[in-house]
């Protein structure tokens, strides 16, 4: 199954860094995150990856087409050399496609720049390429195809503290309480579709916001909420959280590391028409 990987935004979140290199290719640990998000489809079996590229993009070739010299002499130890030839054989396996998609393209476009590489298939699968998970991904495949949904994505609940107000009237509040209390669910750019989404996209639109719109009024979209690890990688603080916890080795985001498990019935969160959302259950899934 064929993987979308979206690499070219300009990550101005990030700018302290992003001036000097694209988002994905910022490092948690030795690798850049990009690695890390590819390893995990790896892990699932996925090794065929399309590479939407935009800013900085020569950088990001240049590392897997060089990767032997981008990793010699980060290592000094026998087990980091050992390690460092496994990590090379494990990427010779992978089939890695770079797609120019443009520097200011939205996600949207750039994922309608690559629509001719993946409307074969019966499936594909997409990402942003700076979040980390331990979502089992086999699920969410399985929950897409017994769903009949055109598309799944990710629903992750925030990792930040803030307050949820709701309100009585114009100015009278009901009710404040923590988000992690509150049933709000976050977009967390894990995504399965058929090609039947390329039906529902427009030129020039993001993919979440218009598409998702049109996909939901016909029931045809379903979110799968995620209770474990998930963290993107949006800030510089993000970013130092990450590289804290890959130090100390906890790597809950690395499912490489552990084996494969049968996957569970799945948790359906089934995302129809606003009335019928309202209706069927509270909260909120934003995308």
């Amino acid at each position: 199954m064929k993987v979308v990987l979206f690499c070219g935004g300009l990550g101005l979140r990030m700018r302290e860094v992003s001036t000097r290199m694209p988002k994905p290719m910022i490092p948690v640990g030795t690798y850049p995150i990009l690695l890390h998000v590819m390893k995990y489809y790896a892990h699932y079996g996925h090794k065929d990856f399309i590479l939407c590229l935009g800013y900085k993009a020569k950088t990001i070739t240049s590392f897997f087409e060089n990767l032997d010299d981008n990793v010699v002499g980060e290592f000094t130890t026998v087990a980091e050399q050992r390690a460092c030839r496994s990590l090379k054989d494990e990427i010779r396996g992978w089939n890695i496609t770079f797609a120019e998609t443009g520097i200011n393209a939205k996600v949207g476009e750039r994922l309608l720049s690559v629509k001719h590489l993946v409307r074969d298939d019966d499936l594909f699968l997409a990402n942003y390429a700076d979040v980390l998970t331990d979502a089992p991904l086999d699920r969410i495949v399985e929950l897409t195809r017994q769903d009949g949904t055109v598309g799944t994505f990710l629903c992750a609940q925030p990792t930040y503290s803030f307050h949820v107000v709701t309100w009585q009237d114009e100015y009278r509040v009901s009710n404040i309480e923590s988000c992690t209390q509150a049933d709000i669910w976050l977009n967390g750019g894990y995504f399965a579709f058929r090609p039947e989404l390329f039906e529902y996209m427009r030129p020039g639109e993001e993919l979440v916001e218009e598409p998702f719109k049109r996909l939901i009024a016909d029931d045809r979209l379903s979110g799968y909420r995620h209770e474990g690890f998930w963290a993107p990688m949006d800030t510089l603080k993000d970013r130092e959280n990450l590289c804290e916890m890959h130090e100390r080795g906890d790597r809950p985001w690395a499912v490489w590391e552990r084996p494969i498990t049968r996957p569970l019935p799945v948790p359906v969160a089934s995302l129809t028409s606003e009335v019928d959302r309202k209706s069927s259950r509270e909260g909120l899934v934003a995308v």
